[in-house]
């Protein structure tokens, strides 16, 4: 992706979410000369890889798989660093995915915060890990137990929410024709470098030509940048 793709969608990002009534913490909006000014203060931000995180999946082809993330709060298993959770936004546009993927760790709720009709595809995994395209799956949405078959997208309307557990393969989507979409994820602590399995293999952050100056760093970016 291209540096100027990343942050103008970044922008777009932070609009949407105002729109939504959704308040960024003070370091969404830090342009690089403020960063290294907190240099010295944002360790916690480095180590838990907060902040914004701009992927195509190694796709290239941003507007049909990918997403605007921010990494809201967040810690380090078995420390006291940052939070015993995690806290995001996933931010998008009509027509994007988020490809299949299970987690090895980490349960997650996702929750619609505003805007279209945010879709789950679900499926299970086999002890290979492969997708289970027969076996039913049971999900729950806000506490309420369903069963449905393997493949079912699981329409989320605002304000409503589905638990995934680790194992579960899942694809994001939005309904055609009702608009981007802002989701929150809580979930327990995150770690992007070891905790996705993605049905076809796939690099988790995007691969960035620089064509403009940097002034969104990304969070996989903040401790080199600001050293």
């Amino acid at each position: 992706m291209k540096r100027s793709e990343i942050q103008a969608s970044i922008r777009w990002a932070k609009d949407f979410a105002a729109k939504n009534g959704f308040q960024l913490p003070m370091f969404a909006h830090w342009d690089m000369d403020q960063w290294r000014r907190h240099a010295g203060e944002i360790e916690t931000i480095a180590k838990t890889m907060r902040g914004w995180d701009v992927t195509d999946f190694g796709s290239g082809d941003f507007a049909h798989e990918g997403a605007v993330l921010f990494t809201i709060r967040n810690g380090i298993p078995g420390t006291d660093i940052g939070c015993p959770y995690a806290e995001k936004l996933i931010l998008m546009r009509e027509g994007q995915t988020l490809p299949y993927h299970f987690h090895f760790s980490k349960t997650e709720d996702i929750i619609n915060r505003g805007g279209g009709v945010l879709v789950i595809t679900v499926y299970n995994s086999l002890p290979d890990e492969s997708m289970d395209m027969q076996g039913d799956v049971e999900v729950y949405t806000d506490g309420v137990r369903h069963v449905v078959p393997a493949g079912t997208g699981v329409e989320i309307l605002p304000g409503n929410s589905m638990t995934i557990r680790p194992y579960m393969y899942h694809r994001f989507s939005i309904k055609p024709g009702t608009g981007p979409v802002m989701a929150g994820e809580v979930s327990a602590v995150n770690d992007d470098n070891v905790d996705n399995r993605f049905a076809v293999s796939k690099p988790r952050f995007a691969q960035i030509e620089e064509d403009e100056p940097i002034q969104f760093p990304l969070c996989n970016e903040v401790a080199t940048l600001t050293r």
